[in-house]
């Protein structure tokens, strides 16, 4: 059963037994931290599922025995399923891009070219099998279109903001600014394509996911002039 039918089942019988008794995790006793732990500790447990399995895959006892808590405390942080889709989302996007910045200052402050190392990272055995805390714009791509207006808008202002940046560090100089987004922005999406492609031949063909991510890898230093 999906967690959307799951959570739309029990929430009826839910909120009635809040009525009259309260729940399996009620406030009283549990101070503000607590709570706020606990609502952390769901979205970090979804966030994971999420990308690994897909959103209407993930049941609501599977989600909150991940994040360490009984089933019955799930109404008490969010209102509804799509809710707790759309802070997920949220908080992916913006740790992606606080992500993104902090590699490129990083990058620069060593003196190396960021998109260079962007593409090394991106396209590496180590980011291909780290799908649970890799780059939410592949993590999210199959599951965005699917998803709630509020979770679609969060995951395209991610994307762009991961975009301008790119564009940001595009060393191309004779490229106008609407030229260098055009670049970025064709770069970016081989990139995802190369990892995703990799992703779903892995465990099939490794050879072939390597053989991806190499390929794709060293066209991208072709292009923007940073072969080896």
């Amino acid at each position: 059963m999906s967690m959307s039918h799951d959570i739309d089942a029990f929430g009826r019988a839910q909120l009635q037994s809040r009525r009259e008794a309260g729940d399996g995790e009620t406030t009283v006793g549990i101070t503000k931290q607590q709570a706020a732990a606990n609502r952390d500790a769901i979205v970090s447990a979804a966030d994971g599922l999420f990308r690994e399995r897909g959103v209407e895959a993930v049941g609501l006892n599977e989600l909150m025995g991940a994040a360490g808590l009984t089933r019955g405390g799930f109404y008490n942080h969010f209102a509804s399923k799509d809710a707790l889709v759309d802070t997920v989302l949220a908080t992916a996007m913006a740790i992606g891009s606080s992500n993104l910045n902090r590699a490129i200052t990083a990058a620069q402050a060593l003196g190396s070219d960021p998109l260079t190392e962007r593409i090394d990272w991106y396209l590496s055995p180590e980011h291909r099998a780290n799908i649970e805390h890799g780059c939410p714009n592949a993590s999210f791509a199959g599951d965005a279109r699917r998803l709630d207006p509020a979770a679609r808008g969060h995951y395209a202002k991610g994307l762009a903001e991961n975009l301008d940046r790119l564009a940001q560090i595009v060393d191309t100089p004779e490229l106008g600014e609407g030229e260098r987004r055009a670049r970025a922005i064709a770069l970016f999406s081989e990139m995802v394509g190369a990892l995703l492609l990799s992703r779903a031949v892995a465990d099939a063909d490794p050879a072939l996911a390597d053989e991806i991510l190499d390929s794709a890898r060293t066209d991208l230093h072709h292009r923007t002039g940073a072969a080896r």
